[in-house]
């Protein structure tokens, strides 16, 4: 078994480093797209948060203050 010449443990090591940057470049498109869904998940719970606090603030102006001497019906 003869030692590789210096060229092929270049181009073995290029070949490696070929195969690393096509999955690394898989990984972070992957990886961007899941940003994306998470980021749009996350404006899509702020703006639910945002129509929840406006719906209790609307609840918490309609009712009676503790100086109302209404009486309950």
């Amino acid at each position: 078994m003869a030692t590789p010449s210096p060229i092929d443990q270049i181009a073995e090591r290029v070949e490696q480093l070929l195969v690393r940057h096509a999955e690394l470049t898989r990984t972070n498109a992957l990886l961007t797209e899941q940003v994306t869904q998470l980021t749009q998940e996350r404006d899509s719970l702020r703006s639910r948060l945002q129509a929840a606090r406006a719906r209790v603030e609307s609840l918490l102006d309609r009712l009676p203050t503790s100086g109302d001497t209404r009486e309950p019906s």
